[in-house]
């Protein structure tokens, strides 16, 4: 038995299960779920949200503060109910690649444990985002084939 024919025969055993809702719904809460906790973080400590803006220089503080509380909370919305989810994701995976570039500068640290650590966060979200990037890809393909299937 060849690789491909096993690989085919595991996936067939594995798609129904796999591709349902809920399975869907499950991994697209948990890739939300930092979207989701953190901005409710930010709402019950708002100082310390403040504090977060004015530490990375955005201010004013509370308008960047808030700004960010709902537009993470509206964009996991978003890719949760499946509506314009290939937008939210877009603008999740951008809004994603903009903070790591802002908050995960590693190359600026000397070497040892920070600078590790700063490392994996930053590659940890590039990850994240790529992720994504990957939801709204397949999102506008579904959307594709079931427009071509209605016709």
């Amino acid at each position: 038995m060849s690789l491909s024919s096993l690989e085919n025969r595991l996936a067939a055993r594995l798609r129904p299960g796999l591709s349902g809702n809920r399975v869907i719904f499950v991994g697209l809460l948990a890739l939300c779920s930092a979207y989701i906790q953190g901005p409710l973080t930010k709402i019950f400590d708002f100082p310390g949200a403040l504090a977060e803006m004015e530490h990375f220089g955005l201010y004013p503080a509370p308008l960047f503060a808030v700004g960010v509380i709902v537009f993470e909370l509206a964009m996991s919305a978003l890719v949760l109910s499946g509506f314009y989810r290939w937008a939210a994701a877009g603008a999740l995976a951008a809004f994603t690649l903009a903070a790591t570039l802002l908050a995960f500068r590693f190359w600026e640290l000397p070497p040892g444990m920070e600078r590790a650590m700063a490392t994996n966060g930053f590659f940890e979200h590039i990850g994240l985002a790529g992720a994504f990037v990957l939801v709204a890809v397949y999102d506008l393909r579904e959307r594709a084939s079931t427009e071509r299937g209605g016709q």
